[in-house]
């Protein structure tokens, strides 16, 4: 069973970051303007808050899930502002990327049991968000769900997390 012991306090807050990490790459690809940008963020959450109630999550994704509601899941966020402020779109998604390829050698490492089902867990909720609101069209009609840049950032994560 895996969960914070199994890592340091900096493997464990990067490990935290991974799911807001997941979701911002795939917005900063293309971003879509304040309602898409909202429906993005709620899918991404959506996924965070399913995760903890998901009988068939393994312990690292619930455990991740339900450290949102403590201490840990503060210290996450906080250095996700840290990370990825006075980031332009294009280094908002490199860094995204770049965390979650840290995250994926790491689990690797340190949690290879459970390292399958969370990085699954990582690409479903890029593609939730990927999916979550329509890119280009006029005042939300037209456009299509998931863009050419979404896709390209899709194929990224998924290189990222192996």
């Amino acid at each position: 069973m895996t969960d914070r012991s199994n890592f340091t306090p900096d493997e464990w807050k990067l490990i935290m970051q991974s799911p807001m990490m997941a979701g911002i790459a795939v917005s900063a690809a293309e971003p879509s303007g304040l309602w898409g940008t909202l429906k993005e963020s709620l899918a991404a959450g959506g996924a965070l808050a399913r995760a903890t109630t998901d009988s068939n999550a393994n312990s690292l994704v619930k455990a991740v899930a339900t450290g949102f509601t403590s201490a840990d899941g503060k210290a996450a966020r906080d250095g996700v502002k840290e990370k990825l402020a006075g980031s332009q779109p294009a280094d908002i998604k490199v860094k995204s990327i770049e965390t979650l390829r840290q995250v994926s050698a790491l689990i690797d490492a340190k949690a290879p049991g459970d390292g399958p089902a969370f990085k699954g867990w990582l690409r479903q909720i890029s593609e939730h968000t990927a999916e979550a609101a329509a890119e280009g069209g006029t005042l939300g009609f037209g456009g299509v769900q998931v863009s050419e840049a979404e896709r390209a950032t899709l194929a990224e994560i998924s290189t990222a997390l192996r």
